[in-house]
């Protein structure tokens, strides 16, 4: 089974037996007996009495309204169950269960979940120990899919409310369609969402290795990728950082762009929340990423900026390390902004992180939530970088909206208007109107039509990344001021996606 499906079955478990508001009975000899649905635009539920039934055809048998409905539909309403209730779950579902109880980031997705599901009649909310110990009880008695699970729940009535899908997709578009009129307001503006950019002579080339470096703050050698100019150096470098359970492979598009343009990119490997961490995680190896990680990354920057300044990574380059830029997408933006002196803090995240229903809750609060045990040890500046992109950045909750004044570097925030894991207007938009870094040199552009996972640059992409001259153009205004190519200069948009510089209209 490829990670895809198997992160889309684990979904799956955590969507049908999940939240707050699903409990726990004091005693054990309780289980479900129904599952009642709740669909939007009807005015009555669809009841599913469960009994014995351990596949789609007799679970029909014992909902005879159900089985008329899917007699009518051709078999739609018994290959639906099929793939929703009685398909089997991956075997890696238990370990990654045991190992994830207990963690913030899981008890986050459970409780994200917590709208959707409701268990009659309990008191305590369901933790991802309970969660565990459903799982275990289906498999050992055979049961090995989710209604097996449902089964071993406490309880008399399980209740999915569909409704709440409404009002989650109808806050999703409200804080996209904030962005998209800054959008559509800026183009009317003096901005260069229309100048596309326009390629150049070929550049000289790059050269890529691989190399690892001994920091006293991981168990194992950090990982890293090198991009280095093929021909002339700048001697100014670039740091990547990627996101959650990703790795520099998703932005080597940018790495190449950059090197063949004078500068050398390093790219670590975030070995807590990289790809191979999450593979493991999804196997049953290891949990989800602790909290620490918000500590760590920023860590794994300042190790090498050490090394190169040093000499122990790349020596003889002689390449500045007094003024270096910084690039991260995601977590990785988070990352760049702690590094370059945003100050993190635990108020929001202690006040915001239990109400599911609060107006600005995305999808990436389930990520933020996670760092509360160590935002307090999360402001890691490193004067050294002086400009910094921030691509997709969850901050709305981890970042002091006061500490704008602190930056040392100059940030480019870029988010995609339909951006639905970090959306815009939480987690960009609303941010840069409540502090005043804007007026400190900082810039915000919105790319429409931008998700999260499009902004990208893999390697061998067929296409010129969207953001490259973008990021290389502010990089060069803050670090080579002298550059032809630059920032105030225009020529970064893209005709795919325009890119809109939107800080006038905030």
């Amino acid at each position: 089974m490829t990670s895809f499906h198997l992160r889309s079955r684990l979904a799956l478990l955590l969507l049908a037996a999940s939240g707050s508001v699903l409990a726990l009975l004091p005693s054990p000899s309780f289980a479900l007996e129904r599952l009642r649905m709740t669909f939007p635009l009807l005015d009555s539920d669809v009841t599913l009495e469960l009994g014995k039934a351990q596949t789609a055809q007799q679970l029909l048998k014992a909902n005879p309204d159900l089985a008329e409905l899917d007699r009518a539909g051709e078999g739609a309403v018994s290959r639906l169950l099929e793939q929703l209730l009685t398909a089997p779950l991956p075997e890696q579902s238990l370990g990654f269960v045991r190992q994830s109880a207990g963690d913030p980031l899981f008890e986050q997705a459970l409780l994200a979940a917590s709208e959707l599901v409701e268990v009659e009649g309990l008191s305590a909310p369901l933790t991802g120990t309970d969660l565990r110990v459903a799982l275990k009880d289906a498999v050992n008695d055979g049961q090995p899919h989710l209604l097996g699970v449902l089964r071993h729940l406490p309880g008399s009535t399980a209740s999915i409310d569909l409704q709440a899908l409404v009002f989650y997709a109808n806050r999703l578009a409200r804080h996209q369609r904030g962005a998209q009129a800054l959008i559509d307001g800026g183009q009317a503006e003096p901005t260069f969402a229309q100048t596309a950019w326009v390629a150049p002579d070929p550049q000289p080339g790059w050269r890529r290795r691989q190399a690892a470096l001994a920091v006293p703050h991981r168990p194992r050698p950090l990982e890293l990728v090198i991009f280095r100019p093929q021909g002339e150096s700048n001697r100014r470098l670039v740091l990547i950082s990627h996101g959650l359970w990703d790795e520099p492979f998703s932005f080597e598009g940018w790495a190449a762009w950059l090197a063949g343009r004078g500068y050398t990119v390093l790219m670590p490997v975030h070995q807590g929340s990289d790809l191979a961490q999450q593979q493991a995680m999804l196997m049953g190896d290891q949990p989800p990423p602790p909290a620490d990680e918000l500590r760590l990354r920023p860590l794994d920057v300042r190790a090498l900026l050490d090394a190169v300044a040093d000499g122990r990574l790349l020596p003889g380059a002689g390449l500045d390390t007094d003024a270096v830029a910084m690039v991260g997408h995601s977590w990785g933006a988070t990352t760049t902004l702690q590094v370059a002196g945003l100050r993190t803090t635990d108020v929001n995240l202690t006040n915001r992180c239990q109400d599911p229903r609060d107006p600005e809750r995305n999808l990436s609060w389930v990520l933020q939530c996670s760092w509360l045990k160590a935002a307090a040890d999360g402001s890691l500046a490193d004067p050294r970088v002086k400009a910094a992109v921030a691509v997709s950045p969850p901050l709305r909750l981890l970042f002091d909206p006061g500490s704008g004044s602190e930056l040392t570097a100059k940030v480019l925030m870029v988010s995609g208007s339909r951006d639905w894991l970090v959306p815009p207007g939480p987690e960009a938009v609303e941010p840069l109107r409540q502090g005043e870094p804007l007026t400190r040199g900082h810039r915000l552009v919105l790319a429409s039509g931008g998700g999260h996972f499009n902004l990208r640059a893999p390697a061998g992409a067929a296409k010129p990344p969207v953001l490259a001259p973008l990021i290389e153009a502010w990089i060069n205004q803050q670090l080579l001021p002298q550059a032809a190519f630059r920032f105030d200069t225009g020529g970064w948009g893209n005709k795919r996606l325009p890119l809109v510089d939107v800080t006038p209209r905030l």
